[in-house]
């Protein structure tokens, strides 16, 4: 007998995109966990981070955004968008070109940018990718490992690829006002939901586009990659968002 719980027709997708370094393998506790529950699950793996061999010279947020597109377009409308880290742009971007086909966005441990915003702004132009920095640079960077044992880190560290330059150098662009209806869900793990909406009452470039949208939040403390640390409660916090 399957313990898998079967989807109907009017079962929304969840979309998930990893954010920096990451494949669609960084859902890989999450998914079945999602399934068995009945959720409908597409996890991403977008393009330039296919493996360490794939071409990212020329690869831009738009790139990225594009893919997401196209997923979501061939899928039934109501998509509930799920964006880790790095991902928030990309999942915004796509908010902004199909918002009618978007139910809910999900942030994980992330957030929209506004337009002309980019990640690394700063970037070298002659940059092609960037690799997973040292333990201590990620967590000097406010990225905290909180959570992850010795096994997750020689995972990560063995399947992480270089992320295009292109998709964290280039800004943001965001055109159409009704991405801005799209009711959002911030998941924060290595933020609490106070800290976020105070930085996003003082205009943090980060936070700065929360002001403008319909946010619920949901606290899930642990460190910056909740999906190996707490993949069980993060599953409940992707249910509650759904749901919402």
């Amino acid at each position: 007998m399957s313990e898998t719980a079967p989807a109907d027709a009017t079962t929304p997708t969840f979309v998930l995109v990893p954010g920096f370094w990451l494949g669609a393998w960084a859902w890989d506790r999450v998914t079945p966990l999602m399934r068995r529950a009945g959720h409908r699950v597409e996890a991403v793996t977008l393009p330039g981070l296919e493996s360490p061999d794939a071409p990212r010279g020329g690869i831009g947020l738009a790139d990225h955004v594009a893919a997401i597109v196209s997923l979501v377009t061939a899928l039934e409308p109501g998509v509930i968008l799920v964006g880790h880290s790095g991902a928030g742009v990309v999942i915004y971007g796509a908010t902004d070109a199909v918002p009618e086909r978007i139910r809910r966005a999900v942030y994980v441990d992330s957030g929209p940018l506004p337009d002309g915003v980019a990640v690394r702004p700063g970037l070298d132009p002659g940059i092609v990718e960037i690799p997973l920095p040292s333990w201590e640079e990620l967590e000097a960077g406010g990225s905290s490992l909180e959570g992850l044992d010795g096994g997750m880190k020689d995972e990560f560290r063995r399947r992480a690829v270089p992320h295009p330059a292109g998709a964290a150098r280039e800004p943001a662009r965001l055109t159409n006002p009704a991405r801005r209806q799209v009711p959002v869900t911030l998941i924060t793990s290595s933020y609490r939901a106070g800290d976020v909406a105070r930085l996003a009452a003082s205009g943090h470039p980060f936070f700065a586009e929360l002001n403008h949208l319909h946010v619920d939040y949901i606290d899930l403390p642990t460190g910056h990659w909740p999906m190996w640390s707490r993949p069980t409660d993060l599953v409940a916090a992707l249910a509650r968002a759904g749901n919402g």
